[in-house]
């Protein structure tokens, strides 16, 4: 199976500050070196890292910065042979502050643009596998198939129905009831604490069971940065625990768990398993410096859980 990342792809420019000002403030940062980055393509850059053959699709203008982002995601065998293009977009930048052990992403707004998806690149996705990907995006995505135009929601449940497993990343935004018809029949949703603090107005997961039955999803995930994560799925809640680590850069963070998610599942493994293993690597990738130091091997990984076991 193939796993499709659909979302963002940017270059991550860094500074670090030793405060966040306030407003009528001012303030100096030390620039860091510029990466490749962007959430999805953190996490297919991730999936790849373990063995996965993830496509990847995200809109990008013509730009040399775009050719070099589209390199990039070679260089680390992620295929971009669907990515799609539009030459009025801006460039696909992030602005990174690194203040106090967390992270402030400032993300050049990229516009609303409808991602025409293309008939062989429909035929892909109408195929058994994962698709990871952003509320964002989806409400984006349009096609034509036999002369009808499928969007939105509506391709969602087509892809679906062809046995494509979505996994949604919801980040800090969580989930709204506009947002409901594109989460439907998930096989997935991911929250961190913020989100999911902004869509249940609490922490415990178990509130969210009668959500989940109602729109038929099947495994909701709240991550808790250093505390882990939990997990309801089936009416079963899952836990795994955080690691204590000494944080150099939780950008990716979040990317890592998902790419890890996406492997684990592919794998067949155990849902405790799958947890227990995105954790793990999303706490190693903390460690380092750089969007995308979550890529390793399993065995890597592996060997991590064994040196920092508590």
């Amino acid at each position: 199976m193939t796993a499709f990342f659909i979302g963002d792809v940017a270059l991550d420019e860094y500074y670090t500050a030793e405060r966040w000002p306030g407003p009528a403030d001012k303030g100096f940062v030390t620039e860091l070196p510029s990466e490749a980055g962007g959430s999805i393509a953190n996490a297919a850059v991730v999936h790849a890292g373990f063995g996965g053959r993830p496509e990847f699709i995200s809109l990008l203008n013509a730009s040399p910065l775009s050719e070099r982002l589209i390199a990039d995601l070679a260089a680390h065998q992620v295929a971009t042979r669907h990515m799609l293009r539009d030459p009025a977009i801006p460039e696909s930048r992030n602005f990174i502050f690194l203040v106090g052990g967390e992270h402030i992403v400032l993300t050049v707004e990229m516009g609303q643009q409808p991602m025409w998806l293309p008939p062989q690149t429909m035929t892909a996705l109408r195929a058994p596998g994962y698709l990871y990907t952003t509320l964002y995006r989806v409400r984006r995505l349009h096609a034509q198939i036999d002369g009808q135009v499928l969007a939105q929601a509506e391709l969602l449940a087509d892809l679906r129905a062809h046995g494509r497993k979505l996994v949604f990343d919801l980040d800090v935004g969580g989930a709204t009831d506009a947002d409901l018809p594109y989460l439907q029949g998930a096989e997935v949703v991911i929250m961190n604490q913020t989100g999911f603090r902004n869509t249940f107005g609490q922490d415990d997961i178990r509130c969210a069971q009668a959500w989940m039955a109602q729109n038929q999803i099947r495994t909701l995930i709240r991550t808790a940065a250093a505390e882990g994560a939990t997990a309801m799925q089936d009416g079963t809640l899952l836990t795994a625990a955080g690691y204590a680590v000494e944080v150099a850069d939780v950008t990716g963070a979040g990317d890592t768990f998902g790419g890890t998610l996406v492997h684990g599942l592919e794998q067949g493994w155990t849902l405790q398993d799958t947890l227990a293993f995105a954790v793990a690597a999303a706490s190693r990738s903390v460690t380092q410096h750089g969007p995308r130091s979550g890529r390793t091997t399993p065995q890597n990984v592996k060997n991590w859980i064994q040196k920092n076991q508590n």
